[in-house]
């Protein structure tokens, strides 16, 4: 995670949520009234974000200390302590919204990740994300998805060719397709190809592409499919595919799994900041 520009970001959602000031802590606390607070798990989970916790109180102050019992990819239980924070009751309590906010989900991505790679129990096959991420929120969101044992697809359009459906039916054919991009292209950018039949997977694999996709395909079919496409092309097996259904491609042997699951519609993790006060017993 790039921290200048999660620094750059986290100051627009601060801006969204403080404004013009924190009504409620800036009437009730003294400026040097100091506090001391606990993150709390209130679930089962794997950890993501603690980086989040420093960034965001450095807006409102440098006078605080951050204690982590947990580091970003760790198992946490119900009940236990990620971190301690101590410092200005107002920089605490201003920056929680937007700190929780951030852990939650990237804690929640990086659990659904962990458990799509124990339901699939295949060392031999890695769990890729997709671009179906949060706007603005691309970042945090796939780096949890790393934090969880599972890998990065491209990162946004710029970085990796894939032509799917919509390209092949206006260029005229995967070869076309592939030919027009290969003329143009440097030598560092693979080009992948999404196919839906054998005769496009066959097609692909003559055009020359460098990943085929095998797109909503049974874990049947692509074993099927898998026999046309030589060793040097890495195949990704695509579409629907959630944490019921991963178990199913087990040993089908792609060597990538792409799934939107990871990241949309993820529930967040249920994380909480406690003062030392309001801790109960």
């Amino acid at each position: 995670m790039n921290k200048l520009i999660a620094k750059e970001l986290i100051e627009v959602f601060l801006k969204e949520d403080v404004g013009t000031g924190d009504l409620s802590t800036s009437l009730v606390f003294d400026e040097d009234i100091r506090g001391e607070g606990y993150f709390l798990a209130k679930d089962d989970g794997i950890v993501c974000g603690t980086d989040i916790i420093d960034l965001t109180y450095s807006f409102f102050s440098d006078d605080y200390s951050i204690t982590l019992y947990k580091k970003d990819g760790d198992i946490v239980k119900r009940g236990e302590h990620i971190a301690k924070a101590e410092g200005k009751a107002s920089t605490l309590l201003t920056a929680e919204r937007v700190v929780l906010n951030l852990m939650q989900l990237m804690s929640g991505i990086a659990t659904m990740g962990n458990r799509l790679v124990t339901a699939l129990d295949d060392s031999s096959i890695k769990i890729v994300d997709t671009r179906k991420t949060h706007p603005g929120l691309r970042m945090f969101e796939k780096y949890a998805v790393t934090c969880g044992g599972c890998y990065n697809h491209r990162y946004a359009l710029y970085d990796g060719v894939m032509l799917k459906d919509n390209h092949i039916a206006f260029a005229g054919g995967i070869t076309k397709a592939v030919n027009k991009v290969k003329s143009q292209l440097g030598h560092m950018v693979k080009v992948e190809v999404e196919t839906e039949t054998r005769e496009q997977v066959i097609e692909a694999v003559n055009a020359g592409a460098d990943v085929i996709m095998f797109d909503n395909r049974t874990p049947d079919e692509i074993k099927e499919l898998q026999k046309l496409v030589p060793s040097h092309i890495v195949t990704e097996a695509s579409g629907g595919i959630t944490l019921d259904t991963i178990g199913s491609f087990k040993g089908c042997g792609v060597n990538i799994i792409s799934a939107g699951s990871l990241t949309n519609g993820v529930k967040p993790l249920d994380i909480s900041f406690l003062s030392k006060e309001a801790i109960k017993k």
